[in-house]
C-alpha cells in the first residue's frame, strides 16, 4: 500500500505542474485544465483515504 499511495502522490505532483504550465501559456485550454484539476482532486482524495488506512485507530 505504500508504494501505490507514493505513485498517487508522485502523479498529484505531476498534475499539480502540469496545470501550472497549462495557466502560464497564451492561451488557456479551459476543457483540459478543469479536466486535470479533476483528476487531481480524485488523487487526492484517494491519497488521504490511503493514508487514514495506514494510520493505527487510537481506540484499538
Amino acid at each position: 500500500m505504500q508504494t501505490r499511495l507514493a505513485e498517487l502522490q508522485a502523479e498529484h505532483r505531476a498534475l499539480d505542474e502540469a496545470i501550472l504550465r497549462l495557466m502560464e501559456g497564451p492561451f488557456v485550454d479551459q476543457l483540459r485544465l478543469t479536466r486535470l484539476k479533476k483528476r487531481k482532486l480524485q488523487l487526492k482524495d484517494t491519497i488521504a483515504r490511503l493514508e487514514s488506512r495506514l494510520i493505527p485507530d487510537l481506540d484499538a
